[in-house]
């Protein structure tokens, strides 16, 4: 063979990280090094800019095809002696075949003494040896059937996570060919139910590798030390696992139950948590710690460097550290030790956020693909409305909301669910159930003004935002209500704005002292809305008179701004000048379109509920007593 038929030769096939040796001129042997182009440097390490996931396993499918045939190798030499002996017995010796042990008689009637005896032997022992086990759940690829694709709403983070995992499964080339750490743990933190496990799961088969799934309480014992074992355990089993498959993926979920500071100055400390916390912290840097049969040839390396002059002496085998990704799930991160979130342990924090209205669209038409609907629901208006009506929804809530609309479908006798069965379990989830609630002739007709006069200011003054259901039907202490939503995803609000919703919330107020003369009790939710967003625009938003803002005053906080902003003359007096401008304001529109509260308010005592289209239907219909209604009274400017 020669020179030109080794180099190709498909046996001699090189490494496709480097450039191909067939590139070379035939009877040159290993070129003189020389710099490489940026061209043949991407080329090298195209595995690690890949926009895909390495479907080949990259480096830790051949860490897996080595441990395969390493174990099949030490099986052969255990076999090996056994076969051995077996071939000179029946060949030299010609024994027959092997014969069953055989006991006296005087020690059969011990045997069942001697059971019993070991039978508690082995109760006591497996007791104290499985306070320290490992209370993980070991997840095989195939055991998971869900993958990135299923992973909707969240396309930044699926990005991120797929580059975090073609990094792990390329971890050699990383480190050898870019002198680069891999990461050893991620964190992920977000708030609840927004795909943090699932995207593990999905993270886990894509990689090929065991899934070591953990709950954080399940580390717990109300034994001294015991939680320490467990975790030692956990981490143990996970360098097992990396080193016999080439790579290993642990999940623990709420990770702040045993990550919690240790700084906590007694308030809310659990006793043990300090040491629970180191514990973790040493066992997140183990993952070069030596096999047995390392420990074992290091400590037979000791032994005879004892004997042998310096010069001459062993050097000692250095432990492989074990491919291991740790995933850690929490919605409380701001309870984590600082020490956890350092680079070298939790190297790198994902957010998972709420999905945005493209997401959320995204995630209904990927679940009402796998749920039986009408034909009504495949219209592109109506899955728009669903995605703009699930604002501030995560991807398990939407799930959550079509599973009730089902059930709701099944109620009334149907196999499909519609858009009525989605509208009747939202306000079902978020209000509660609807009350068979008998209201009085009177009450019942002051509660439809009410509920007319906030649709009314909505539709005149919103823009921007969708009517959604407007009901008098009793849910929990509502005795009516009108839901309306954000036409397009929105993240601020303009000063107009927040004043248009101090004017919605007005309406039924103003409404009531319009027909009735004077208004009831059934306005003090409306006016504790009113009044909680004009305190945010006068002390956190900078939309009143002053521009210094109290920062414990903010839309997210956990301070009452409300009670803050009022304990002040100054900024009292002006949320009161401004809930009384904005109800004159609403009471001025609603008494130039008095026929269109009419026509809603006549519409719910016939009806009870109106939903989407039938709201708008019933204002398009409303005509005024003295002739047609005054033009462009939706695009009502707010002063």
């Amino acid at each position: 063979m020669g020179p030109a038929d080794t180099l190709s030769d498909p046996r001699w096939a090189e490494d496709p990280l480097e450039p191909s040796a067939a590139t070379r001129p035939a009877g040159v042997g290993t070129p003189e090094p020389r710099p490489k182009r940026a061209d043949e440097s991407a080329r090298d390490h195209d595995p690690l800019h890949s926009s895909h996931t390495l479907r080949h396993g990259a480096d830790v499918g051949k860490s897996r095809e080595h441990a395969r045939q390493r174990r099949l190798l030490w099986l052969g030499l255990a076999l090996l002696p056994i076969a051995v002996w077996l071939a000179v017995r029946d060949l030299v010796w010609h024994h027959g075949p092997f014969g069953l042990p055989h006991l006296s008689g005087s020690v059969t009637h011990y045997l069942p003494a001697f059971g019993l005896i070991a039978l508690l032997g082995i109760v006591l022992v497996a007791g104290l040896l499985g306070g320290g086990r490992s209370p993980h759940v070991l997840y095989r690829p195939g055991e998971i059937d869900m993958r990135f694709d299923d992973v909707k709403g969240a396309e930044v983070v699926v990005e991120e996570v797929r580059k975090t995992l073609n990094l792990f499964l390329a971890h050699k080339t990383f480190a050898e060919q870019m002198g680069g750490t891999p990461r050893r743990a991620i964190l992920f933190e977000g708030p609840p139910g927004t795909g943090k496990t699932y995207l593990a799961k999905a993270l886990a088969a894509e990689a090929g590798v065991p899934f070591l799934f953990v709950s954080s309480s399940a580390f717990q014992s109300m034994y001294y030390g015991a939680t320490n074992r467990k975790i030692r355990s956990y981490f143990r089993a996970l360098r097992r696992f990396a080193r016999r498959e080439g790579g290993a993926i642990g999940f623990i979920e709420e990770i702040d139950a045993i990550g919690a500071s240790r700084a906590t100055n007694g308030i809310g400390h659990r006793e043990g948590i300090a040491g629970v916390v180191n514990e973790l912290l040493i066992q997140l840097q183990s993952f070069e710690t030596p096999t047995g049969g390392a420990r074992l040839r290091g400590l037979m390396v000791d032994f005879l460097n004892q004997w042998l002059p310096s010069r001459r002496r062993l050097r000692k085998p250095s432990p492989a550290p074990a491919n291991i990704l740790v995933i850690g799930a929490t919605n409380r991160v701001d309870d984590l030790d600082p020490a956890l979130l350092r680079p070298g342990r939790f190297d790198r924090s994902i957010y998972f956020d709420l999905p945005t209205r493209a997401g959320r669209r995204e995630i209904v038409d990927y679940y009402l693909a796998k749920k039986a609907h009408t034909a009504e629901l495949d219209e592109e208006v109506r899955r728009e409305a669903l995605a703009g009506m699930t604002a501030g929804y995560s991807p398990v809530m939407i799930e959550h909301l079509l599973d009730e609309s089902l059930i709701w479908a099944l109620r009334r006798g149907a196999d499909a669910l519609s858009w009525v069965d989605v509208t009747t379990a939202k306000m079902t989830n978020e209000i509660g159930l609807a009350h068979g609630a008998v209201y009085t002739e009177a009450e019942r007709r002051m509660i439809a003004t009410h509920e007319a006069g906030h649709a009314t200011v909505a539709w005149l003054i919103g823009r921007g935002r969708t009517l959604d259901v407007l009901s008098i039907v009793k849910r929990k202490e509502a005795l009516g209500l009108l839901a309306h939503s954000d036409a397009e995803e929105r993240f601020t609000r303009t000063k107009s704005e927040m004043r248009a919703l101090i004017q919605i919330a007005m309406g039924g107020m103003a409404a009531e002292e319009l027909f009735f003369g004077e208004s009831s009790s059934g306005v003090g939710s409306d006016l504790a809305s009113a009044t909680a967003t004009a305190c945010q625009m006068v002390g956190a938003l900078g939309m009143g008179s002053t521009l210094i803002v109290d920062r414990s005053v903010g839309l997210g906080g956990s301070a009452d701004p409300t009670s803050r902003v009022l304990a002040n003359d100054a900024a009292r007096d002006e949320v009161e000048h401004l809930l009384a401008r904005s109800k004159a304001e609403a009471r001025s529109m609603l008494k130039q379109n008095r026929h269109v509260v009419e026509a809603l308010r006549d519409a719910l005592l016939a009806r009870n509920e109106l939903v989407g289209p039938d709201i708008l239907e019933v204002i398009g219909r409303a005509t005024p007593v003295d002739g047609p209604a005054p033009a462009g009274l939706a695009e009502v400017a707010i002063p």
